[in-house]
């Protein structure tokens, strides 16, 4: 019977596909990762995030959480305070796994709309002027378990509920899952894996016809049905690290794999059918209190506007953390990447175990 039912999500999914809007970037806000560590590590954390931030990076690393539950917050702003990026989570320790909730909005406040303030004779009314948002929200539920009791191999899932709202214009909400997974090999080794949108993501916009008009050359806007619904497609994150202990107080734990993308982008190796990009990251920990961290990640093939030239661009990223007891504040910053940017964005995420100060 469960088969059934998937062939057939499986079938109305892959139709749609054919008849919808893919968007290379639909719902690129839940790409970006939560959590200064894995950002300050360039995103290397997809087989060693171990706590309540797992959600956005591997699903499966919740089953590190071994004892009652743990809470995260964190606060990040680009463009010079423009846009604002918020993440909360809990996540409980559960009889047979780890259940975790998490809630994301990147949105941009205060944005000026000046549609009214020139009339149909010219004149100019600057109080008609107002301000709206654009904002990007999505609710997401988590189970991580140990199939078969099997303690080398960890398994995650995330559904996740999207809603998007561009002022009084238009909004849109969205559904999908993700899948994760880590493997514990021999010699330290862990390897992991994650399925963004594996069911692709749909995502059904309203779009307010009369104001849309407004500012589309003042004409009736009326887009066609399929215009109304965009599919993202999956993602595939891959990645490897081991833990090399220096001494007994400091150690390293790098990060290196791939993320794929399932579409044609400016990725350095690029095709119709997908889009590799490498990353890699590193952690250097002093009696688990103390950390540095460094990443680089989101490889990509650009023309110089200048010379008109090819050439390679990429993020780099750094960070640091303090943890005491069983409350860990992280730093991050990281650079957007396009060659010679001075667009540099700061995160800062606080973690509460709660089960590390109950063992003190």
């Amino acid at each position: 019977m469960m088969k059934k039912y998937f062939l057939l999500a499986f079938s109305l999914l892959y139709g749609l596909s054919q008849s919808q809007i893919i968007r290379k970037y639909s719902n690129e806000f839940l790409n970006i990762g939560a959590g200064a560590r894995g950002l300050a590590m360039g995103g290397a954390v997809i087989s060693n995030q171990d706590d309540v931030y797992s959600p956005m990076w591997n699903p499966a690393g919740l089953m590190a959480i071994e004892k009652d539950w743990q809470g995260a917050a964190m606060h990040a702003e680009y463009f010079e305070s423009i846009a604002k990026y918020d993440y909360l989570a809990y996540a409980r320790v559960m009889e047979e796994g780890v259940f975790g909730v998490s809630v994301v909005r990147l949105g941009v406040d205060n944005i000026l709309n000046t549609t009214q303030m020139i009339d149909a004779e010219g004149n100019i009314d600057y109080d008609k002027i107002t301000k709206f948002s654009q904002s990007d929200y999505a609710a997401i539920l988590s189970y991580a378990f140990r199939p078969g009791g099997n303690p080398n191999l960890d398994v995650g899932v995330n559904a996740k509920i999207v809603y998007r709202n561009v002022g009084k214009f238009a909004n849109g909400y969205g559904f999908g899952f993700d899948v994760g997974a880590i493997y514990k090999g021999e010699n330290g080794w862990k390897f992991g894996g994650m399925v963004r949108d594996i069911t692709t993501t749909v995502n059904f916009w309203s779009i307010n016809q009369k104001e849309l008009s407004t500012v589309v050359n003042g004409e009736e806007f009326n887009p066609a049905p399929k215009d109304k619904m965009e599919l993202t497609m999956p993602k595939l994150n891959v990645g490897a690290s081991k833990l090399f202990e220096i001494n007994s107080s400091v150690y390293v734990l790098p990060e290196a794999g791939i993320n794929v993308d399932f579409a044609k982008t400016a990725s350095l190796i690029s095709t119709d059918f997908a889009s590799i990009s490498p990353y890699a990251g590193a952690e250097l920990g002093y009696q688990k209190m103390i950390f540095v961290r460094l990443g680089i990640n989101r490889f990509q093939s650009i023309t110089d506007i200048e010379d008109l030239k090819r050439k390679v661009s990429f993020q780099p990223s750094a960070g640091i953390g303090i943890r005491y007891r069983g409350l860990t504040l992280d730093y991050a910053i990281t650079n957007s990447g396009i060659g010679g940017s001075n667009f540099y964005s700061n995160f800062f995420s606080l973690k509460l175990d709660m089960g590390a100060f109950r063992n003190d």
